[in-house]
């Protein structure tokens, strides 16, 4: 699109945006406050100069108070709304409340709100509207292009984009479709002003997203030192002592503040035990409702709960100035996600605790997933282009038969080769749009190198004898990564550890949350084999798993235990009294009248083991109907729905000469397996049993992934 032919507005002088700048900042922070060396030269950037701009600067600085100001004095002279592009939903919020402390009028337009879209969009038409915040995804919906972004170019605006790392390749954080950005701009008039904003970019990024904005782009820097932080690593040995140590010291810190953990289930687990144990505790994740996770917030905010167990999910753009710890149980990926996550604390108070408890091993495991989610090898993306026409579109359930993707990691792929011009989403699914794009392996290896020497700098970090805030200020590129002289290495600090008896009711509850294993009800679609619906009398009922991988309860025993050639009798009666301890609460209707084990190429043995040793305590008949053909795939292998499916249906059979019979075959039958992941094996294995006319079947797997 050419640039759109408006008159560009007067410019006021510097000396009238400084004045301006200081009483907005007395609006937003106090009679006291006077604005940062650094703000006043990012809004004169904007307003004055009207250049494009990418302000760096720690958590709890101000960033926000920039474009508030600057959109405030440009509205004054007739501009249009200022557009914030940002990433997250909570952020959103924040940033409307805050806006509107200023006189602004904000609102935004995003997955949650859909319904406002209507009223919204009348208020812009109507001029109503200061400052409009919108996620990047709104940029891949073309009636947004068409309704509202083309509007907005009929009048003068000024672009802003929050946690601007996210626009890198190389950021923590990256969000693809922020690309479409660095096409919006070529939209645009050249004067119109520009700010990106973040806080955590060393120098490969902040490089990265300056040549983005274009070559003229100011870049302002700050320290990253934040006074009120006083870091703290306390390496422990298992995660029941974790979690004693945490409820331990819970009580002690001052305030209330956020625990991240790296998975969901983490977060749901830890926030039930922190409950148990007396304290105002709640999860909080991307499971979580939209509407319960406006009312956590302010729960949080309000001191109604002393701590908030989240995943990154509540990250970016949240803002409570008096939030007075964060700890993480496990560590991010990166630096700069860390340091992300840990200016959540101290940002209106002058003392917050800073506490790390790495769960070696455990975390580099999630990194390892992270890092295949973001950056999907030539291959693949080589397969989806070869599934793609230029005329006719291709569904996404179509894909997944063909690419051996999870959902997850095919929709990014699809969003990254969409915003880089690859391929265009129709009605119907995707088309080729340029047959001449090629995959860029050498910056995705860049990448690749780039991430794990990060998460080296994360192993590093646990196990520092040097300032831990200088080592984090070192990995962002702070010009000035002076020792802090607060943190636990600086003034030789040492926690208490937990009592003996709390460490054992923290191993008791991580060992006694029942995982449930759900029925799936539908088959994929796309098929050879089954299709539709999955009749409710060929069903599994829902089972159980004695573990889930990484929970730090069973799974450090069950692995320990598939993992050996021989069975260590000690540790194999510990597994059987937990399988025990799952059977005596599992509420099922009628108990198993026989066993079925699952034959498995890797662990057969080890099931069987457990299968005869479960029969003969319970007095249960064993049976092996089930035949596996060992020339399939591996299930493990497999990444999505279409192809689980199609590595089990006819390679696991049914040899029905080796069934029990008369009321034995009819009662239910337990079906005894290693792992569980995407359920399939379980699926397909219970169809075959109920087809064959037996009673119940009742999954149970050593782990669930």
């Amino acid at each position: 699109m050419a640039h759109v032919r408006i008159i560009e507005p007067d410019r006021p002088t510097i000396a009238q945006v400084h004045i301006e700048l200081a009483d907005h900042v007395r609006a937003l922070a106090g009679p006291d406050a006077v604005p940062r060396p650094e703000q006043a030269d990012a809004v004169a950037a904007i307003v004055a100069e009207r250049r494009r701009t990418l302000l760096v600067a720690r958590t709890g600085f101000g960033k926000s108070a920039v474009y508030f100001s600057a959109t405030r004095m440009l509205r004054e002279r007739g501009w249009g709304p200022t557009l914030v592009v940002s990433p997250l939903l909570a952020l959103m919020r924040d940033q409307v409340a805050a806006a509107r402390r200023l006189g602004l009028r904000a609102e935004t337009i995003n997955s949650s709100n859909l319904r406002e879209r209507d009223r919204v969009e009348a208020a812009l038409d109507n001029n109503e509207v200061d400052l409009l915040l919108i996620a990047p995804e709104r940029f891949a919906n073309q009636g947004f292009r068409d309704r509202v972004f083309a509007s907005l170019l009929q009048t003068p605006f000024a672009l802003v984009c929050d946690e601007a790392h996210c626009i890198s390749d190389w950021g923590h954080d990256f969000r693809p479709d922020y690309l479409r950005l660095r096409r919006l701009l070529d939209e645009v008039p050249p004067w119109t002003p520009v700010l990106a904003t973040t806080a955590t970019a060393n120098s490969r990024v902040t490089e990265d997203v300056a040549s983005q904005l274009g070559d003229d782009t100011l870049v302002l820097r700050t320290s990253l030192d934040r006074e009120s932080l006083h870091l703290s690593v306390i390496n422990l040995p298992d995660d029941a002592t974790r979690w004693a140590w945490i409820s331990h010291h819970l009580s002690e810190l001052d305030g209330s503040g956020i625990i991240y953990t790296l998975t969901v289930s983490q977060a749901d687990q830890l926030a039930q035990w922190l409950r148990d144990q007396g304290h105002a505790a709640a999860a909080y994740s991307g499971s979580t409702e939209p509407e319960h996770r406006i009312t956590l917030e302010d729960q949080l905010r309000n001191n109604e709960l002393k701590v908030l167990v989240a995943t990154s999910a509540l990250g970016m753009g949240f803002d409570k100035s008096d939030l007075a710890f964060c700890i993480h149980l496990g560590l991010p990926p990166t630096p700069v996600a860390y340091y992300q996550q840990m200016g959540r604390a101290g940002r209106g108070i002058d003392r917050a605790e800073v506490i790390a408890l790495p769960r070696p091993g455990d975390d580099q495991a999630v990194w390892r997933w992270f890092e295949q989610v973001s950056l999907p090898p030539e291959d693949v993306c080589q397969n989806v282009l070869d599934q793609l026409s230029p005329t006719s579109a291709t569904s996404t359930a179509h894909l997944e038969t063909m690419v051996n993707l999870g959902r997850t990691r095919l929709q990014t792929l699809l969003s990254i080769l969409d915003v880089h011009g690859a391929i265009s989403k129709v009605k119907g699914g995707y088309i080729i749009a340029d047959p001449g794009w090629r995959y860029d392996s050498l910056q995705a290896e860049r990448l690749r190198r780039s991430r794990r020497e990060e998460a080296e700098q994360m192993q590093a970090y646990g196990n520092l004898s040097t300032c831990r805030l200088s080592f984090l200020r070192q990995q962002l590129d702070d010009p000035d990564p002076r020792e802090c002289g607060r943190c636990d290495v600086c003034v030789e600090r040492h926690w208490e550890a937990p009592q003996a008896l709390m460490v054992e009711a923290a191993q008791r509850s991580l060992r006694q949350g029942d995982i449930t294993i759900e029925a799936r009800r539908q088959w994929p679609s796309g098929l050879d084999g089954p299709k539709g619906r999955i009749a409710p009398q060929t069903q599994a009922r829902t089972g159980r798993a004695l573990s889930r991988v990484g929970d730090g309860g069973w799974s450090p025993l069950v692995s320990r235990y598939l993992g050996a050639e021989d069975v260590d009798r000690d540790l194999f009666g510990q597994l059987v009294t937990g399988i025990l301890g799952v059977f005596k609460r599992w509420e099922w209707e009628d108990r198993p009248s026989w066993i079925c084990p699952i034959p498995s190429r890797r662990h057969g043995s080890h099931i069987d083991a457990v299968a005869a040793e479960i029969g003969r305590l319970e007095n249960l008949a064993i049976h092996n109907p089930l035949r596996n053909d060992e020339s399939r795939g591996w299930q493990s292998d497999q990444a999505n729905s279409a192809h689980q499916v199609a590595n089990v249906w006819g390679p696991l059979s049914l040899d029905q000469t080796q069934l029990p019979t008369g009321a034995v075959r009819d009662g239910p039958v337990l079906l005894i397996d290693d792992e569980v992941d995407s359920r399939w094996t379980f699926t397909t294995a219970a169809y075959l049993l109920k087809t064959a006319q037996c009673g119940d079947v009742l999954p149970f797997a050593l782990r669930r992934r």
